[in-house]
């Protein structure tokens, strides 16, 4: 039996980041059918109207870059004031402890933290499979279908060993072989190509220092066969330059070009440490950035150029990158980090809170190859985020929408994915979160070591 359609009027938000739906909008299914302009009516009858005149309505934010698994290892006191390498030293030896309870109740930590902030599609790189853990990407991509957000996970990889001039230890890599395998498996099983789909998969080897240049090429190669995006580290830090000159004899973006990676099916994470040249061929290719500023501040990488790559043809999304280098999955938080580093590059008159919203919606988007999420617009997916301002740090706030940024909102109040309540007053739909909380802290602990 066929479930009838309902309309639902979202009614005049306090706020929102276009006035042409000043008065709400219309979602019937999981598509927004009809925006309202402030002081009219839906030009249908609706079922369902559900007064936003106490919150802010924005699209929902898109996290272009994570690592689901690192939500256990917080502030890790071994890894605590360093750069990137020593970084991933310390904590390489760690991660290859995980099991796969641990990536379930990871993931699950993540996505909920992320929903809670606002988020309703999220890009995850997993690239750690050792032993026991094959079948990580399968574990997420199950957690989020419990959960109902949407979500974009790369099937990560690390061939390159420490003994044979890599970062990593060789108890985290695979061969070229088990990567390819379980890259062509995973996407024939779970790919959804279709408008409006739910999980996507991209592959990712982690980063130049960690993987074959054989592997780039046949993984650039596979991309294009299937018809997936594809994702990398590069560029973060002035060590990884260094590492590329010395093992490929060239810079980053020489070697990306190099690999058959400089295509518009590409999207980066970081994307710091490029001269001007390097910009402009990046934006030539279409490739995306996605700006991590909390994890860059917190490692001391640097600052995305992104005005200068969106100029010069890149979308720019972001990120909140790992919660081991964060340390949080906070997307309303990374928009408000995004907000004032940026202003510290280019100033406050072109880092707008609407610039840094758009990095965090269509932006975002862009980086993931889609065009049917990050804004509200007729016919596009009903992903949406509702906020209210009921904090003290709000009182007094003369514009809503700004002030989720500039007083520095953390939780939303309404999440819907898909046309679907998520989120609602404040509470994940379905979830224990203190049983959660719970049982992360125990696997943290026995992670550790403690």
């Amino acid at each position: 039996m066929q479930v009838k359609s309902r309309r639902i009027w979202i009614k005049n938000p306090l706020d929102c980041l276009d006035t042409a739906y000043a008065g709400g909008i219309v979602v019937q299914d999981d598509i927004i059918v009809e925006l309202i302009q402030a002081g009219a009516q839906p030009l249908q009858a609706v079922d369902e109207v559900v007064d936003a005149r106490e919150h802010v309505l924005i699209p929902g934010l898109i996290n272009g870059h994570h690592h689901f698994y690192q939500t256990l290892t917080r502030a890790f006191p071994a890894a605590l004031n360093k750069n990137l390498f020593p970084w991933l030293q310390s904590l390489y030896p760690v991660w290859a402890r995980l099991t796969p309870e641990m990536i379930a109740t990871s993931t699950q930590i993540a996505l909920c933290e992320l929903l809670l902030s606002g988020c309703t599609t999220a890009s995850d790189h997993h690239y750690l499979f050792p032993d026991g853990l094959e079948h990580a990407i399968d574990i997420q991509v199950e957690q989020a279908r419990k959960l109902g957000i949407r979500v974009h996970l790369t099937r990560g990889s690390m061939s390159l060993g420490e003994d044979q001039g890599g970062l990593p230890p060789r108890t985290t890599i695979q061969t070229d072989s088990e990567i390819l395998d379980d890259s062509q498996r995973l996407i024939k099983t779970y790919h959804q190509y279709e408008e409006g789909a739910m999980t996507r998969i991209a592959l990712a080897p982690c980063s130049p220092f960690s993987v074959s240049e054989e592997l780039m090429r046949a993984t650039a190669d596979l991309a294009q066969d299937l018809d997936v995006r594809l994702h990398t580290h590069l560029a973060e830090t002035h060590d990884e330059t260094d590492f590329c000159i010395k093992m490929f004899g060239v810079r980053p973006v020489d070697y990306l070009e190099r690999v058959g990676w400089l295509t518009n099916r590409t999207w980066l994470a970081h994307g710091i440490h490029f001269n001007d040249d390097e910009i402009v061929r990046l934006g030539t290719a279409n490739v995306g950035i996605a700006h991590c500023p909390s994890s860059n501040m917190l490692l001391a990488s640097g600052q995305c150029p992104t005005i200068a790559l969106q100029q010069a043809g890149c979308a720019v999304g972001l990120g909140v990158d790992g919660s081991a280098s964060n340390d949080g999955s906070n997307m309303i938080g990374e928009v408000r980090q995004a907000l004032l580093l940026q202003r510290l590059r280019y100033g406050a008159k072109d880092i707008t809170h609407q610039k840094a919203f758009e990095w965090a919606t269509k932006g975002s988007a862009g980086c993931l190859g889609r065009d049917d999420i990050g804004e509200i617009a007729v016919g596009k997916q009903a992903d949406i985020a509702l906020f209210k301002l009921d904090e003290i740090r709000f009182a007094g706030a003369g514009s809503p929408a700004a002030a989720l940024l500039l007083c520095g909102a953390t939780k939303a109040d309404k999440v819907m994915v898909a046309g679907k309540w998520r989120v609602l007053a404040g509470e994940i739909v379905g979830v224990d979160i203190k049983q959660l909380m719970a049982q992360q802290i125990s696997l943290a602990a026995q992670l550790a070591g403690v």
